[in-house]
């Protein structure tokens, strides 16, 4: 399934990215006049985009592999510290215009070394901060949730994306964390791997360590189909798939297709129902109606759905009433700020709910950031999440 990405959008942002760098070399200029500027940051701009298009148009037939990392992370660190650059440099440029006064050397100099430590800082994100586990804990009130599960505990993990790991003894790390939670229940959200099944099982013997007393369970997300890689013929495909369940059964989890499994305490029951992929523009594969068939209306029921978007559509208004829905899909896009109350990532742009949780018509949905990554071979403030979620009786 391959997404076109409409010619407009890219001559937009071929222009902005034109006038951005115009702009930043104009700072350049401003710290030294030698003539070797221009053709030097030229050249490196032009293979650090060239190298971008030409991995990306060839994506299906090579996949995601060393050239598409390096080029994918050289643009994104280019093109995010002279956005940074230029920020600085504009606010100096404003108070230029209003006082009359020439470029100041010493705040350009201020924003070279902005410019720098971005760099830094997404260098740091690429060696430490892609594990840099944490737990974030949530404890959710309900009316209806049998007696039996009060104080219920439930960790979810996202978006493993096996194929980007790179580091075993740190990977072990992220899995003693969870361990450490002791949930009653685990669940994962979709995306195991990348794009094959093979991805996943040099680390079957990592996660395959998590167990809960009332058992391991997960779904499948877009990225699991292997839709983002050329395939010799359909065949191939479909057994890419039928391995990568088959890696499911290995890690002890259940893979839940559009069905459900009751998961019974003393006497009591919750449900626990899980779709394949839905998600507008990654494939409306989920069968909701499928998945709930036979539950009543007035059972506790918590599902899971890879992409937040199936909520937004359909889960948080259906007739079934799902009381919490736990989703993953965003990575938070891996980039963003997230301290002093202050919450952002360029994701946002996507998707108006892109972590944590949200409330609406009595109904949870909870967006885990991820607990691997992919693309960017690393995290900068959106770090990776382990989600503990305590079930309380109201």
């Amino acid at each position: 399934m391959k997404r076109q990405i409409p010619l407009l959008a890219v001559l937009i942002f071929s222009i902005i990215f034109f006038l951005i760098n115009e702009y930043v070399l104009s700072g350049f200029h401003t710290l030294s006049t030698n003539p070797l500027i221009t053709p030097l940051f030229w050249a490196i701009v032009l293979l650090s985009a060239g190298t971008l298009i030409y991995s990306i148009r060839n994506m299906q037939r090579l996949g995601m592999g060393m050239l598409f990392k390096i080029t994918t992370h050289a643009f994104l660190i280019l093109l995010v510290s002279e956005l940074i650059f230029s920020l600085f440099l504009a606010l100096g440029d404003t108070y230029r215009l209003i006082s009359g006064n020439p470029r100041n050397l010493y705040w350009v100099s201020f924003a070279l070394c902005m410019f720098l430590l971005t760099i830094l800082v997404f260098v740091y994100g690429m060696v430490r901060g892609k594990y840099a586990y944490r737990v974030i804990k949530h404890t959710l009130f309900f009316d209806d949730l049998p007696k039996s599960f009060d104080g219920f505990t439930i960790v979810q993990i996202s978006d493993v994306h096996a194929g980007s790991f790179n580091n075993s003894k740190a990977l072990q790390k992220g899995i003693d964390l969870i361990k450490a939670q002791q949930a009653d229940l685990f669940v994962f959200t979709g995306d195991l791997v990348n794009n094959k099944a093979e991805e996943i099982e040099p680390w079957i013997g990592h996660f395959s360590q998590v167990k809960a007393p009332f058992g391991q369970f997960s779904i499948l997300g877009n990225h699991d189909y292997g839709d983002y890689v050329q395939w010799k013929d359909e065949h191939s495909k479909k057994e890419n798939l039928e391995q990568l369940k088959r890696n499911h059964a290995a890690l002890g989890y259940r893979l839940l297709l559009d069905e459900h499994v009751e998961i019974q305490k003393d006497g009591e029951k919750i449900i626990l129902a899980g779709v394949e992929n839905w998600g507008v523009g990654f494939g409306e594969r989920g069968d909701l109606k499928k998945a709930m068939r036979n539950v009543c209306a007035e059972d506790f029921k918590v599902l899971l759905s890879h992409d937040p978007t199936h909520w937004e559509a359909q889960v948080k208004t259906d007739p079934v009433n799902v009381q919490l829905t736990l989703a993953g899909h965003t990575h938070g896009m891996q980039f963003g700020l997230e301290i002093f109350g202050i919450k952002w990532s360029p994701v946002k742009y996507r998707y108006a709910h892109w972590a944590g949780l949200k409330t609406e018509n009595g109904r949870y949905l909870n967006i885990n950031r991820g607990f691997g990554f992919l693309g960017f071979s690393g995290r900068v403030g959106i770090w990776p999440e382990i989600t503990l979620i305590e079930l309380k009786r109201k």
